[in-house]
């Protein structure tokens, strides 16, 4: 004779509760939005790649931006350094290749690619050196004239 098993599943205890997994789910949207905010804070504060702020009455450092060069990506980090540091004191702006107002400011200034251009506070250009300058140096060369 064979008997028959059934099997009986509470359903209460297998899922969590209706109530708690609206509130699960929006705990994990938070958790995400606020390490995407946090990140977005650490990210470094971009250049300006317009060239009016030269000649208003700060020296300003303009790094000549070659996208295919490898040290396009460690000055700008070094130049974040530098601005932190410096606070207000400096502008700090690039002139990338291919762009319009870039290929102005580099054909007026004959620079190359991967330049550092210093101009002074009435905007002349007062120096010159080729990348990679440390943040330190960078401070230096930009405040002594």
């Amino acid at each position: 004779m064979l008997t028959q098993r059934f099997i009986v599943i509470n359903e209460k205890t297998s899922s969590p509760s209706p109530r708690k997994t609206p509130w699960i789910s929006i705990g994990v949207v938070l958790l995400i939005l606020a390490l995407l905010g946090f990140a977005f804070l650490a990210l470094p504060k971009g250049f300006k790649a317009t060239h009016e702020q030269i000649g208003t009455g700060k020296p300003a450092v303009v790094f000549v931006y070659d996208p295919n060069l490898a040290v396009s990506i460690t000055q700008p980090e070094q130049m974040n350094i530098a601005r932190e540091q410096l606070g207000d004191q400096v502008f700090f702006l690039v002139a990338q290749i291919s762009t319009p107002e870039g290929d102005r400011l580099i054909a007026r200034h004959n620079a190359e690619q991967a330049e550092l251009l210093l101009f002074d506070a009435s905007g002349q250009l007062i120096k010159r050196r080729f990348a990679l300058v440390g943040a330190h140096d960078l401070m230096q060369w930009a405040t002594t004239e």
